[in-house]
């Protein structure tokens, strides 16, 4: 989430999904173990399911027989042998040693059972136990009978079929419950908005007091705000309440947190989703959604649909046939249907954010579906003095911070990075056993957050280290006599972050416009490392590699852009929704033109900083030598050695972040 303020601890999302299960949970795993029981069940005890024979062994039946007491025996399925009793005769203790009525003895009735190998044994044994039957006793009658188990089959094919459909059952519970295809409710609710609902009895925390820095913008949507407490008021001069607004900028200004805090101020119902939360595997799941999250929205008017990153779903449509995607397409075709089909009278506005207005379709930027655009910019240097003061509360600072002073030293960075900023600030005084944060932790958080972590045992030869030194040294001297470059505040050979072996650090000048000249020297300051190599050593190295794609960028903005050639002439190439395109808005020829142009721009600044800096080379010797003794120069350093900067800028501060252009 974008953040240019404090972290309000926001209401738990309500869970509006009506096929989701109440009450207490069941934990599923029992039936998987219930299931594992019956199947060794049926496993080790097959059919023998009889609850009324009790199972015995031959030697019984012997007993018996010689007693006179066995009237016929039963062969079943060539498996075990029914031994049943004649009328009246009692039945025998059963398995837990009690007696069965005597009545209860016939010839349906087995009176136990036992089991057999084969038939042809079980025919021998009998034979054998036959040759001396007492007086007066009968051979036994043996009959055979096939009996299908029909427990036995059920449970074989019953079995199997339970367990696959308990496995699918798990499956499918598992992709609606762990963030799967189906969502939060299952693969059949595929099509069911995903969108967080935060209730108007849950208090959304954030207000307009927790957003900084983002004034213009907080009048506008204060406006909206009034429009959903209000609507009377304005429909009463037969106004028209807006359906959406556009919140418009880079990321970490705050675009989200003001959303959020637009739902706090007017205390209505808040749903939030990702442009890419509509998109999934399947065909047709993202218009289901965008038909469903409005569903849901009229139900709950007035309220607000905030749609974050929506130039997930709404990218230009048929403008590269290439990168197409019809899922994509068919998503934003409803979201524009859905956006113009409800009333104005509805209570519903939508909101969404982005920091590509450029790629949207022209039809979702139309008046009637996004009537307003709300431009949420990087803050000035008063937004980011109240931003810091927000961030800075929970804090425990020394009472000699200058916040007005860190205000300046960031320009250019959003609330987001100034939040992280205080963060490690905070991490580095701790890491120092202080007790407060001083604006010192404050400076190594700055250069921490650009520049990477600081490696002061990093082993660079000694030649390796002089090249830096000079580089270093290069930068500093041509930053410091050309009239349109940024102010040089520090310069240092200490190696930071991944790649980074030394960089001279500056303060950029807030501008909203540049000319030429101020380009011109911008690049001629980042050529000003390369140069130097050349002059001295009568060699280059790698060290120049952020320098060189700098300097290719600005100049191919220059030209194909910003049409400052007179070659190319007052043209401009860009165009943001088909940057990606294979196809190039101009002829083979003009794009020879236009790198002939870059590679003579870049030519021209190279020469002109070399001439610099061969008449203050002596200034770049004493720089190179000092920086080999101290590793950190200072703006102070800068004007004991060389003089005072004749450029000098009003807002120059001792301290200032990083240039990332000017890492070696």
């Amino acid at each position: 989430m974008e953040d240019n303020s404090k972290q309000a601890p926001g209401p738990k999302p309500v869970n509006n999904d009506p096929n989701q299960r109440k009450g207490p949970k069941f934990n599923i795993y029992w039936i998987y173990g219930i299931i594992v029981l019956i199947i060794l069940g049926v496993q080790f005890y097959g059919g023998s399911f009889n609850p009324i024979a009790t199972e015995r062994s031959f030697q019984d039946f012997k007993l018996y027989n010689d007693s006179n007491k066995v009237a016929k025996l039963k062969v079943i399925n060539n498996d075990h042998v029914e031994v049943y009793f004649k009328q009246g005769v009692a039945l025998p203790p059963s398995g837990n040693g009690k007696y069965a009525p005597a009545a209860g003895s016939n010839d349906k009735t087995p009176a136990f059972e036992f089991k057999i190998g084969t038939v042809e044994q079980f025919s021998k044994d009998l034979a054998e136990a036959e040759k001396n039957l007492p007086p007066g006793v009968a051979h036994v009658a043996v009959f055979y009978d096939q009996q299908p188990d029909y427990i036995h089959v059920v449970m074989q094919f019953l079995l199997p079929i339970v367990f696959l459909v308990a496995i699918w059952f798990l499956i499918f519970r598992k992709m609606g419950s762990g963030g799967g295809a189906g969502g939060a409710g299952g693969i059949f609710n595929i099509g069911k908005s995903k969108a967080q609902l935060f209730e108007k009895g849950t208090r959304v925390n954030i207000t307009f007091n927790d957003v900084a820095g983002l004034d213009e913008a907080k009048v506008e949507v204060m406006e909206i705000v009034d429009f959903l407490k209000n609507p009377k008021k304005y429909t009463a001069l037969g106004g028209k309440i807006p359906k959406g607004a556009l919140l418009v900028g880079p990321p970490g200004t705050g675009k989200t947190l003001l959303a959020k805090a637009m739902a706090g101020e007017a205390q209505v119902p808040f749903y939030s989703m990702s442009g890419s939360d509509f998109v999934e595997l399947f065909v047709g799941v993202g218009a289901s959604r965008v038909r469903d999250l409005f569903k849901q929205a009229r139900e709950k008017a007035p309220c607000i649909v905030f749609i974050d990153e929506i130039d997930a779903i709404g990218r230009a449509r048929g403008k590269n046939v290439v990168m197409s995607n019809d899922e994509r397409e068919n998503t934003l075709n409803q979201l524009l249907v859905e956006m113009d089909g409800f009333s104005g009278d509805s209570g519903i506005i939508v909101l969404a954010a982005t920091n590509r207005p450029d790629v949207l379709d022209t039809a979702l930027l139309r008046p009637g579906r996004f009537d307003r655009q709300i431009s949420i910019d990087i803050p000035d240097v008063k937004g980011r003095e109240k931003i810091f003061d927000v961030h800075l509360k929970p804090i425990k600072r020394s009472k000699d911070l200058n916040i007005k002073k860190l205000a300046v030293q960031t320009p250019g960075f959003a609330g987001a990075d100034i939040a992280n900023i205080c963060n490690e600030a905070a991490l580095i005084a701790a890491r120092k056993g202080k007790a407060e944060v001083d604006m010192s932790d404050f400076n190594d958080a700055i250069d921490r957050v650009i520049g990477g972590l600081e490696k002061k045992n990093k082993i660079i030869l000694p030649e390796e280290k002089r090249i830096i030194a000079f580089h270093e040294a290069g930068h500093a001297v041509s930053g410091w006599f050309l009239e349109h470059a940024h102010p040089l505040v520090k310069v240092t050979i200490v190696p930071r972050g991944v790649a980074a072996l030394g960089y001279a650090q500056y303060l950029p000048k807030e501008m909203y416009i540049r000319t030429t000249d101020h380009l011109m020297d911008d690049m001629k300051m980042s050529l000003g490392g390369r140069a130097v190599e050349e002059l001295v050593f009568g060699k280059i190295s790698t060290g120049a590699l952020s320098d060189l794609q700098h300097v290719t960028r600005m100049a191919y903005a220059m030209v194909s852009m910003y049409g400052m050639s007179e070659a190319v002439g007052n043209v401009s190439f860009y165009d943001a929704q088909n940057e990606n395109s294979f196809s190039k808005p101009y002829s083979e020829e003009t794009g020879k033109m236009i790198d002939s142009e870059v590679r003579k721009i870049v030519a021209d600044a190279y020469d002109k900083v070399k001439e610099l800096l061969v008449d203050k080379m002596n200034y770049v010797t004493v720089i190179a030598e000092e920086l080999l003794k101290k590793e950190v120069l200072f703006k102070d350093d800068l004007e004991r050695l060389i003089g005072k900067r004749q450029y000098e800028d009003a807002i120059a501060a001792e301290d200032a972040p990083i240039d990332p252009a000017n890492l070696i």
